[in-house]
């Protein structure tokens, strides 16, 4: 149980809206986007998510903390994102896997935290609103004074977020070794029938579990920093190339665009998420735009037609539907909340990708075969262009 005292704490937005609540974090303070994320479950792999770099992340689910924090569900080494919100913190955490209760983590990494404000009425306002930037304070509580802190704080140039959660060199993901006995021996067929080939990961923030599911079909994966030049990555003769989601605007990554724009007329396979998506897309030429709120949650509904997958979404910016679409692009699938662009394919290579997170962490598994569908076209590409 914990015993420590809560302190004071307060949340202010950029208009000067102000919410007052508690925390149980040292005396600091905190800015970034406040953002909101609508899942039910998956704290743990949502707070230890890269692509939350910057972020101060409202949870609209009334308690936090009822299951602890384990050793398997980490989505990185370390959280990266600039505080949480919550209405209610549990301090008796049960889980057969649980080591360690929430509070005691976001300690440790020192996280800011405010918790007993109305999070879902925070959440009205942002989507009336407009995402918006803000800061947790828990050592000064003078709203005047904050406010202007958080003006200053925004002034500065569009931070590349990316170099701050990409690795700063290559390595290779040994399969066995980091996949723990759960994942081995739930999908123990698909395991034992890895296939010898070799995917580059490209590196914008990827989550772990993107690189698990990858590893139950392959043998060789090599992660590579985000600002990695084509030349090197067509030096390791990949079979495949996996474009992994990451924090922030895609635009203030322009080393990224010119490395996707110079491999695309290769016929390596090229599969992006999310991040991935973004810079694959503004590398053929389209635009990005940034939402009101962004998406993030677990029931996103995507598809096209009368086809329907329900997908977990974490991201502010989307993908303009412009000219491209029937030319250069195939539109294979919209977000049906808003009908913005949710998956594409390259008409001439083998190349596509998704702004949803097929890895399911945490989330729906309607699209994890395209992990599968991503072996088959790189099988498919090395049997007709080898």
């Amino acid at each position: 149980m914990n015993t420590i005292k809560p302190k004071r704490a307060i949340l202010i937005l950029e208009d000067g809206t102000k919410y007052h609540g508690w925390s149980f974090s040292e005396s600091m303070t905190s800015t970034g986007e406040i953002i909101f994320n609508t899942g039910m479950t998956g704290y743990q792999e949502i707070i230890t998510d890269p692509s939350y770099m910057g972020q101060i992340v409202t949870f609209t689910y009334p308690e936090l903390g009822n299951t602890g924090i384990n050793k398997q569900d980490n989505e990185s080494i370390k959280p990266f994102l600039q505080g949480i919100i919550v209405k209610n913190f549990s301090n008796k955490p049960s889980n057969w896997k649980s080591h360690q209760s929430l509070i005691s983590y976001l300690r440790m990494y020192n996280i800011a935290h405010i918790y007993g404000i109305d999070t879902r009425a925070l959440t009205r306002y942002i989507r009336n609103s407009g995402t918006m930037n803000g800061c947790i304070s828990t050592e000064n509580l003078h709203t005047n004074h904050l406010h202007h802190k958080l003006k200053l704080s925004f002034h500065s140039k569009i931070q590349d977020c990316v170099k701050i959660v990409s690795t700063n060199k290559p390595y290779q993901w040994l399969t066995f070794k980091n996949l723990s006995n759960n994942y081995i021996n739930t999908y123990n067929n698909i395991v034992i029938n890895q296939k010898n080939l070799r995917i580059l990961i490209i590196d914008f923030g990827t989550k772990l579990n993107i690189l698990r599911e990858l590893s139950l079909y392959v043998k060789n994966l090599i992660i590579v920093p985000a600002d990695t030049e084509y030349t090197t990555i067509l030096a390791y003769k990949p079979d495949g190339i996996l474009l992994s989601n990451g924090p922030g605007d895609p635009q203030s990554i322009p080393y990224a665009k010119k490395t996707i724009h110079c491999l695309l007329k290769y016929n390596i396979p090229i599969f992006g998420i999310c991040m991935g998506h973004q810079i694959f897309s503004l590398a053929l030429g389209m635009q990005r735009f940034k939402l009101k709120f962004g998406h993030r949650g677990l029931n996103h509904p995507v598809g096209l037609n009368t086809n329907i997958e329900i997908t977990s979404q974490n991201h502010g910016f989307a993908i303009t539907n412009d000219l491209l679409i029937n030319k250069k692009i195939f539109l294979g699938q919209v977000n049906y909340n808003d009908q913005t662009i949710a998956s594409i394919s390259h008409r001439k290579y083998p190349h596509f990708s998704v702004q949803y997170h097929p890895e399911s962490s945490p989330g729906p598994h309607d699209s994890k075969h395209l992990f599968l569908h991503f072996i088959r076209i790189i099988q498919l590409t090395k049997k007709y262009f080898h």
